[in-house]
């Protein structure tokens, strides 16, 4: 047998529905018992009195009336004291002893017992009137409603004691539910104080209007930064006094936000009691008022210090890794060019061979030179510090025209399907970067697909960028293949199938070019690269490609030439002075700078960019033409610590390693002028 608690049933009591107050709008009505054998005595009384409104009730012997009065309620008896069976005096009798009926007025009705003797006896049956037949309406309609309005009143009585009764009834139910909701209040506010300050989570409260003062505070607050609540909520600007002075803006542009977006999330730094500065995160929503205007800002805020660290361990952790295996790969790739170079040099220089085998060492070490220097070229493509050459490009036709080189990089078996946007897409790129990064894709694409399939390039206009989408429907990339794709010497190819920088040359370019890359794929199904760059309101450029010197054109002009590196200067003055020139050598800027300030003649300055001492190449170019104005200015960088040192730079620049043929065409565009060396050459003449 399942046993239920006081408590229990206590709580199923309370929360029962609290009982409907007593009608007072519904009118009184009276019931009136007409008892008689002879049913035209009482359908007399029936039209005597059914102008009162009541309801009337015939009941044709006493033992009828009395069936009735078990079960029904009556303000009055009309009751006829010569009947068959049980008389008047007898019904009556039984009425009195029943605790139901006992007070329920009794009038008799007779038409025989008129004398004082039945009279008497009718009252002493307890009777409160007696009525004789013939009955006269008047009398009877006046008795009856003497006796049913004293009954109407009595009730009347009742009903107002009943309902003065709920109200005290439904008062000290009330007043008692208040109590027990106010103990349960009570219990869960303190349930909540004691979840709240367990948590290492604070709850706030604050103002939609600047400060955007705490109103609310969370004791646990203390815990995080050694300082009470109360003072966060009773110094308005307490809370933002502390804020790193360089996250504070925009902690009070990331809340301020939030009036119009609807929350807010922001971290930054905190000075606590200790001194120590500590990172919170700090999230938040607007809490709506009544009529829909925002009233509030609820929000937590937890310590995300140790995990602010742990983040940076892990960064730097996988910032090591990756250096790691880019000095690896770097190693392994050089290693294999520097041992083709040094074998053959070594060869060469212990013994002498005919002019064909030398010519193919020389070539195999000039391919070997080549293939390090694009390997550079990759490298600094990945970390943005390329040289790029920017122009206004249509991207539709440069993509257009480079077709069929990518229609041969990815063979027969691949369909290349181009898709242009119908308006003309022009964006401020490097079109020779952005030709290499989409043969990167294409061949990247080809090997995604062993069996062949389609290769789609879209273009679109993708607010102020332009969209170039590289879609095929190759194998696909898992999540884990998807996060390193673009590490430099990470590849899935098998080993000698891929350099592993193909894509990190796209992703540094497009970084570089202020873009950005992005990548979906699904294993099975393909994979798409978008590359967007930066569009340009400008005219597109005729970009012509760059011709190979067919002659090598030297001179006999004055050249400054300033290198710090011995071998390169000493390299780069052996071919300056193998095409004619005139050479005078510095290793730094204060050494040029001696030369510039001297009667020395000089046509042009030919200058590394990085240089030891603190004066880069290019200052050393500006200072010269200062004192200097019509000299000419010649840049050579391997590796550009500072992009904006060449970005903002007015002068030419020549990428390393150059070859002399390059070197000769960049120093005879600089030095000659319509004219110019006809007239050297004149003047040359009549001298001699």
């Amino acid at each position: 047998m399942t046993r239920v608690s006081p408590a229990s049933v206590v709580t199923r009591a309370w929360r029962a529905e609290p009982p409907a107050p007593p009608d007072l709008e519904t009118p009184l009505t009276a019931r009136i018992l007409i008892v008689d054998d002879d049913e035209r005595n009482a359908f007399a009384a029936v039209q005597a009195l059914e102008g009162l409104g009541h309801e009337l009730v015939v009941a044709r012997s006493g033992e009828e009336a009395l069936r009735r009065l078990l079960t029904e309620d009556f303000a009055l008896i009309l009751l006829d004291l010569h009947m068959p069976g049980m008389d008047g005096y007898e019904t009556a009798e039984l009425i009195r002893t029943r605790k139901r009926t006992k007070d329920t007025p009794i009038v008799f009705l007779t038409a025989i017992f008129r004398d004082e003797a039945h009279v008497f006896q009718a009252y002493s049956a307890g009777a409160v009137d007696v009525v004789f037949k013939p009955v006269d309406p008047f009398i009877l309609k006046s008795k009856v409603t003497v006796l049913t309005d004293l009954y109407l009143k009595t009730e009347e009585v009742k009903r107002q004691s009943a309902y003065q009764q709920w109200l005290l009834d439904e008062h000290a139910r009330v007043k008692a539910e208040k109590a027990q909701t106010e103990k349960a209040l009570r219990r869960t506010e303190a349930r909540q104080e004691a979840i709240l300050q367990s948590l290492p989570i604070v709850f706030t409260s604050r103002s939609i209007e600047p400060p955007f003062a705490p109103q609310f505070v969370s004791e646990s607050i203390k815990d995080i930064t050694g300082f009470p609540a109360s003072r966060f909520v009773e110094e308005a600007e307490f809370g933002s006094s502390r804020i790193h002075p360089d996250d504070l803006d925009r902690v009070v542009d990331s809340i301020g936000r939030a009036v119009k977006t609807g929350r807010y999330s922001v971290e930054f730094r905190w000075l606590c009691a200790d001194g120590q500065y500590k990172v919170l995160q700090d999230q938040g929503v607007i809490a709506p008022s009544v009529d829909g205007e925002p009233r509030e800002i609820f929000g937590v805020m937890l310590d995300a210090t140790d995990r602010h660290s742990l983040e940076e361990q892990l960064a730097q952790a996988r910032k090591m890794e990756a250096v790691g295996q880019l000095t690896g790969g770097v190693a392994h790739d050089f290693n294999n060019l520097l041992t083709v170079v040094l074998g053959n040099v070594d060869i060469m220089a212990r013994k002498a061979e005919d002019e064909a085998r030398r010519t193919r060492r020389i070539e195999a070490i000039r391919q070997a030179a080549e293939r390090g220097r694009d390997l550079t070229r990759q490298l600094l493509a990945f970390s943005r510090r390329q040289h790029l050459t920017p122009v206004t490009i249509d991207v539709n036709a440069l993509i257009h025209d480079f077709a069929p080189l990518l229609r041969q990089a990815v063979g027969e078996a691949v369909t290349v399907d181009l898709k242009f946007a119908e308006e003309m897409l022009c964006a401020h790129v490097d079109p020779t970067q952005l030709e290499t990064a989409l043969l990167n894709l294409a061949v990247n694409a080809r090997d995604a697909m062993p069996d062949g399939g389609l290769l789609e390039i879209a273009t679109r206009r993708d607010g102020e960028r332009i969209g170039v989408e590289v879609t095929d429907t190759g194998v696909g990339m898992s999540q884990d293949v998807r996060d390193r794709v673009f590490e430099p010497f990470f590849t899935t190819k098998e080993v000698g199938k891929g350099s592993g920088l193909g894509l990190s040359q796209v992703y540094g370019f497009v970084q570089q070019s202020e873009g950005e890359v992005r990548l979906e794929s699904t294993p099975g199904k393909g994979t798409t690269f978008s590359l967007l760059l930066p569009a340009s309101s400008t005219p597109a450029e005729v970009v012509k490609p760059a011709e190979r010197a067919k002659t090598i054109e030297g001179g006999d002009e004055k050249i400054l030439l300033v290198e710090d590196d011995p071998t390169v200067l000493a390299l780069t003055l052996d071919m300056l002075t193998g095409l004619g020139y005139d050479v005078t050598t510095a290793t730094n800027a204060a050494e040029a700078l001696e030369v510039v300030h001297s009667d020395a003649k000089i046509d042009l300055l030919f200058t590394d960019v990085v240089m030891p001492g603190g004066v880069s190449g290019v200052s050393l170019a500006r200072t010269s033409r200062e004192i200097r104005p019509d000299l000419r200015v010649l840049l050579t960088s391997g590796f550009v610590g500072e992009g904006a040192v060449i970005e903002n730079a007015e002068f030419p620049l020549l990428d390393k390693p150059y070859e002399t043929a390059l070197l000769a065409a960049k120093l005879r565009k600089l030095l000659d002028k319509p004219g110019r060396r006809k007239k050297q050459r004149e003047g040359a003449a009549a001298a001699e």
